[in-house]
């Protein structure tokens, strides 16, 4: 964790109370530094939501499926959706997909917050080749992800950060209000 709390802190800055979608929530370990939100996770994995309910059961609902817009009919009014580590796996329509279904998902003057992998001049080889050997094949430059969210929402702020995890690996941290 350092990664998660530090994101949690300084970018998703959520508040009690706060309804949250996170899409491709993993294990939610992002819960264990949130405040008393409202979280609602979706992930296609059985497993990362077995793992997930396992621990957050309690204070979370999660859905082994992928966000559509049918979930969206149910699921809406939010303060805050998550994308973390999700952008880098998806091709620039499925991305756009996923930025036009927060958008959806969000309340006036509610917030997306991405999380991904990022390629920036003058970056140390080892964070390059680690990028490069990711799982995800469509890591971007931070233009790349910015013309992505422009794209759908009107005030798109950006972050690079060499400091969240205790690899050199460079993240681009998104927040887009609607």
């Amino acid at each position: 964790g350092k990664d998660r709390s530090v994101f949690a802190r300084e970018h998703v800055r959520a508040k009690d109370g706060d309804r949250v979608l996170d899409i491709g929530c993993g294990t939610a370990d992002v819960l264990s530094f949130l405040p008393r939100v409202e979280y609602t996770g979706f992930d296609p994995s059985a497993e990362y939501i077995a793992t997930a309910t396992a621990r957050y059961g309690d204070r979370a609902k999660f859905y082994c499926q992928r966000v559509s817009e049918q979930s969206l009919v149910v699921h809406h009014d939010f303060d805050i959706v998550l994308a973390q580590g999700v952008l880098h796996h998806l091709d620039d329509a499925e991305a756009r997909r996923l930025f036009r279904l927060a958008h959806a998902a969000l309340k006036p003057g509610g917030r997306l917050v991405t999380l991904d992998g990022v390629y920036v001049p003058g970056q140390s080889r080892v964070a390059r080749l680690l990028l490069s050997r990711d799982r995800g094949k469509f890591v971007r430059q931070e233009q790349g992800y910015r013309e992505l969210a422009e794209g759908v929402f009107d005030d798109v702020g950006s972050a690079v950060r060499h400091d969240l995890l205790n690899i050199p690996y460079t993240l681009l941290v998104l927040d887009c209000t609607k």
